[in-house]
């Protein structure tokens, strides 16, 4: 962070209290510092394209913000990854961009603070104008030329009569603003403008790819247009010829800078004589007199011209290949630092297998540990579960005798029990096959233990003695049970169970096991 500025860490602060990550990451991409954005800035910013839950507007009016800085660096910068974001980033930014109405208005823009300013602010305006112009180009044919598909099935070579007049007439516009950007090798003095250049490098010949492509389809269809189709081709074609030699002047200038040859393509111009031949037949249909030509001529004419053309538009292929390439390679490299240094914190920090992780090891084994059954009867010396550790069983008080048969709820509900409770489940074999079967594990339990007052809880009823009860219900220690008691009804297999809110009265039993939560008052 040496080369920030105390702006640029006070902004960063901000947007990190606000949580803003985005607004974070655009401030620290478009720093003071003279260097282009960093690549993994650009790279998390791409990212947040992709992700259908970002707001592009926001994300846009972000960048446009910072253009209003008087800082020809912060501006530069700002229109650097709002270019690499249209181009690299997901189609939804650009189509964004085209819907506005405006977009950058750096017309006037000057950095009076020093001879650099000076000298940047012409580049910035040149570079805003291109910027414009490609949300144009793309609000008017609804793609981007820099991205369509190319060769014989391409979107260009397929095109017909009408409508590839109008597309061409718009990649010509395009084009025209980028060559204005006209920078020459030794202007290219700081990393803020050379950032520029390469994405304007890239722009540069894949739009003259796709305009290359729209003047041999346009001139395969030539000689079968119309007379006004003819003369607007012919004029689009003397203006490619134009443009040719300027962007050859432009590919110079990328290989002074430095650029590898091999990723600048060769240009094959057309022969003269393709030239008179589409004059001459422009004539023809005015009604001029001309000399006359066969069309077996005019044909090879054609023929070589659409071959010099077609060897351009290879060479083109073969820079976006090579491009892709190594795209590739440094993905591969990026994934393979990552599995190294992945490999060296697990080196570092042993990982412990635990009950909750999952059964297949970090190692690639499977965990062939036995899998408990809780509904399983039989009783296993290894495992920690047991069917005898069923609610009942939780209260050590249970087991001990009671030596007065005195009755909890102030003999309110039940009389004497009954000293076999055992005969009592035969009685009801459907209820006795249920708890036999859920405490077949360990002995069953001495209910008849106690240690509870609730009077003191319910109230000593007097009155309830008229109640027509069956026998004594036993409750668990109210002192260590949990929030919800289970109450089991010995007399008759009857299951209810209480909250532990204040309640207004005690539980009754419920016929058929019949499970019932929150008792506030007696059924």
């Amino acid at each position: 962070m040496s080369g920030q500025s105390i702006t640029d860490r006070i902004t960063a602060a901000q947007h990190s209290v606000t949580g803003s990550a985005i607004s974070k990451t655009v401030c620290k991409a478009t720093t003071h510092e003279i260097m282009g954005p960093k690549k993994k800035h650009l790279n998390y910013l791409i990212q947040c394209t992709n992700e259908m839950n970002v707001n592009i507007p926001q994300l846009a009016d972000t960048l446009f913000e910072r253009t209003a800085s008087t800082s020809w660096v912060v501006v530069f910068k700002s229109l650097t990854t709002t270019h690499h974001l249209m181009v690299y980033g997901n189609e939804r930014f650009i189509q964004y961009l085209a819907s506005r109405n405006t977009l950058f208005n750096l017309s006037n823009f000057l950095d009076r603070s020093g001879l650099q300013g000076y000298d940047m602010s012409t580049f910035i305006r040149r570079y805003s104008r291109y910027l414009n112009e490609k949300a144009v180009s793309y609000r008017q044919v609804a793609f981007d030329f820099t991205k369509v598909k190319r060769g014989p099935d391409g979107v260009m070579r397929t095109m017909n009569t009408e409508k590839l007049l109008k597309t061409v007439s718009v990649i010509q516009t395009q084009m025209d603003v980028l060559l204005d950007f006209n920078v020459n090798a030794n202007e290219l003095t700081n990393g803020v403008i050379n950032a520029a250049f390469m994405l304007l490098f890239k722009d540069a010949i894949r739009l003259f790819a796709a305009y290359n492509e729209s003047i041999i389809n346009l001139l395969e269809k030539y000689f079968d247009m119309k007379k006004v189709q003819c003369k607007e081709g012919l004029d689009l074609y003397k203006k490619f010829l134009t443009r040719m030699t300027r962007i050859s002047e432009f590919l110079k200038v990328a290989e002074q800078v430095g650029i590898d040859r091999g990723d600048i393509p060769d240009l094959s111009q057309a022969p003269s004589s393709l030239l008179d031949a589409l004059e001459q037949h422009l004539a023809s249909l005015e009604g001029k007199k001309v000399k006359d030509s066969t069309a077996a001529s005019r044909a090879s004419t054609l023929s070589s011209a659409v071959s010099s053309l077609a060897n351009t538009g290879m060479s083109f292929s073969k820079v976006d290949e090579r491009e892709k390439q190594a795209a590739l390679e440094e993905e591969q490299a990026r994934l393979k630092a990552l599995k190294e240094q992945r490999l060296k914190e697990r080196q570092k920090t042993p990982t412990t297998a635990t009950t909750d992780s999952s059964p297949i090891s970090l190692d690639g084994t499977i965990d062939s540990a036995p899998v408990l059954d809780p509904f399983s009867t039989t009783n296993s010396t290894s495992s920690t579960f047991s069917a005898a550790s069923d609610l009942l069983d939780l209260q050590p008080t249970f087991q001990q005798p009671l030596s007065t048969a005195t009755n909890i709820w102030g003999d309110s509900f039940c009389g004497p029990c009954p000293s076999n409770t055992t005969a009592l489940f035969h009685s009801e074999p459907a209820v006795a096959g249920l708890f036999t079967a859920a405490f077949t594990a360990s002995p069953a339990p001495n209910l008849r233990g106690i240690n509870a007052e609730f009077d003191s809880v319910f109230g000593n009823n007097t009155n309830a003695n008229n109640l027509d009860s069956t026998g004594p219900c036993f409750l668990p220690h109210p002192d260590s049970a949990p929030s919800l008691f289970l109450f089991v009804c010995v007399c008759t297999p009857r299951v209810f169970t209480m909250s532990s809110l204040p309640v207004l009265g005690p539980p009754t039993c419920h016929p058929s096991l019949t499970f019932l939560s929150l008792c506030p008052a007696p059924i």
